[in-house]
């Protein structure tokens, strides 16, 4: 049985041209999908959601120290925060996270899928019957 997590709480772009304007977004952790963890925009006006999704581990490797290469990656801020960029096709976005709140998030993560029991929490044999009937 699946169980999941989600921490929403407001974060800053600090590069962008409102550094200071506080925006929603949530932390989303699902063990069917026990390596990920999900950042989530919700949609605004006629803007739809946007989701990004990275390693758990990557979250928390960037709370310490810099971490990753390519589409995401994680360091700790100067004054109490995470800062993850995300790189997409149009630019480079630096989304500021209290680093408490990531914490708090990963804390909850881990106990609901510790490391090392990830494979548990896989349904191989379920994508295998969705690939084969494709």
């Amino acid at each position: 049985m699946a169980v999941a997590t989600c921490w929403s709480t407001a974060v800053t772009l600090p590069h962008s041209p409102h550094p200071d304007l506080a925006v929603d977004a949530g932390l989303h952790f699902d063990s069917s999908l026990p390596y990920a963890v999900r950042l989530v925009f919700p949609p605004v006006g006629r803007i739809d959601a946007v989701e990004w999704v990275f390693g758990r581990d990557l979250l928390n490797e960037g709370r310490l120290a810099p971490a990753g290469h390519g589409d995401v990656t994680v360091r700790p801020g100067a004054d109490g925060e995470v800062l993850i960029t995300l790189h997409g096709g149009t630019g480079a976005a630096v989304v500021n996270i209290p680093a408490e709140v990531v914490t708090g998030f990963l804390l909850e993560c881990y106990a609901l899928v510790p490391t090392g029991h990830e494979h548990e929490h896989l349904d191989v044999d379920g994508l295998i019957t969705r690939l084969r009937a494709a």
